[in-house]
């Protein structure tokens, strides 16, 4: 049974930061492309970043460029979104997802970030 149990969300100041976890369970996990993916209220889960996790090749949505680190630790199935300069427009619940060969996709049931002003 595949799990994606995120962490880290809460409450913080705009210029703040805070680091999100995603611990997998249940896939293989250096075969996976790693992501995390937010929606706000009223609007489409967007893309915030992806790793892939064999190469550690890293992709971000431009909103969250050089402010947002994507990594992960194979050893523990874990995937970090380390969040820095945090604006009141990143509030949002940040959903783990993990993409594997053949079109599978699993989601976490999200954490939520609140940013305030």
């Amino acid at each position: 049974q595949v799990q994606l149990v995120e962490s880290g969300g809460g409450l913080v100041q705009a210029g703040g930061s805070l680091r999100l976890s995603c611990a997998a369970s249940g896939i293989i996990f250096s075969i996976a492309i790693m992501g995390w993916y937010r929606q706000a209220p009223g609007k489409q889960r967007e893309l915030v970043a992806t790793i892939t996790t064999g190469t550690s090749s890293t992709k971000y949505g431009d909103s969250v460029k050089g402010r947002f680190t994507i990594s992960s630790d194979n050893a523990k199935n874990t995937v970090y979104l380390q969040m820095n300069s945090l604006k009141p427009e990143d509030t949002a619940v940040y959903y783990c997802n993990a993409h594997l060969p053949f079109g599978r996709d699993y989601w976490g049931k999200g954490t939520l970030v609140t940013v305030s002003s």
